[in-house]
């Protein structure tokens, strides 16, 4: 079983989206089958087999954008992914782009993107 804290531990380790294959990498091997991050205030939900651990909000509320603009997102997320922003900025520029959350399956190795209304704005594969 995992805890908050060994996530925590585990995400500090992350300056930039280029650490994001390496932060996978651990909280698989903690057990960790899936996760949601929602934009609005960074509280994420960690579930495994025989457990949850929860995140609550890392930062104050942001407004996430009611239409999604799904080219200008695709740009911040691969800027991101290149090591060009920090995590904070990429929350924010999600919100302002219309990403209300997002989940990531560890057993898939994907990592959707959701609107406000539920629907996919992308799922990708994550490098492992």
């Amino acid at each position: 079983m995992f805890t908050i804290d060994q996530i925590r531990q585990a995400h500090s380790k992350v300056q930039s989206g280029a650490d994001f294959p390496s932060y996978i990498k651990e909280i698989k091997n903690l057990g960790v089958t899936h996760y949601e991050v929602y934009v609005a205030d960074g509280r994420a939900d960690y579930h495994g087999n025989d457990n949850t651990a929860s995140w609550p909000s890392k930062y104050a509320a942001l407004s996430v954008a009611n239409t999604p603009d799904r080219e200008h997102f695709l740009s911040i997320l691969k800027a991101h992914q290149q090591g060009q922003s920090d995590y904070p900025t990429f929350c924010r520029q999600c919100a302002e782009t219309g990403v209300y959350k997002w989940i990531v399956s560890l057993t898939d190795m994907t990592c959707t993107y959701y609107d406000q209304a539920g629907n996919q704005l992308l799922t990708e594969h994550i490098p492992g």
